[in-house]
């Protein structure tokens, strides 16, 4: 999920935007913004960088070993097909 940290810098770049006509009303509209942010991003289900690269890294061994395994299985087949030398 996205930090609260991030949450108050977005808040606040959208209360930058304010026309000069509604500074008054800057800080209810932070506090909107930021509200509005963390209710819409929450529904999002985001995942931190970290657990994105941990589930990268997850599905590349994954990959390989698929891989791994299909190479095997090729062989195996290979062999079985082959007429078998020894039957004859």
């Amino acid at each position: 999920m996205i930090d609260l940290k991030t949450i108050d810098d977005l808040a606040r770049k959208l209360g930058d935007l304010v026309p000069p006509g509604l500074r008054d009303a800057r800080s209810d509209l932070e506090q909107n913004f930021r509200a509005t942010l963390q209710a819409g991003l929450g529904k999002l289900d985001l995942v931190t960088r970290e657990e994105f690269e941990v589930q990268r890294a997850v599905l590349l061994r994954t990959r390989e070993k698929l891989d791994a395994l299909e190479r095997q299985l090729a062989e195996l087949e290979t062999k079985r097909a082959a007429p078998d030398p020894g039957a004859g």
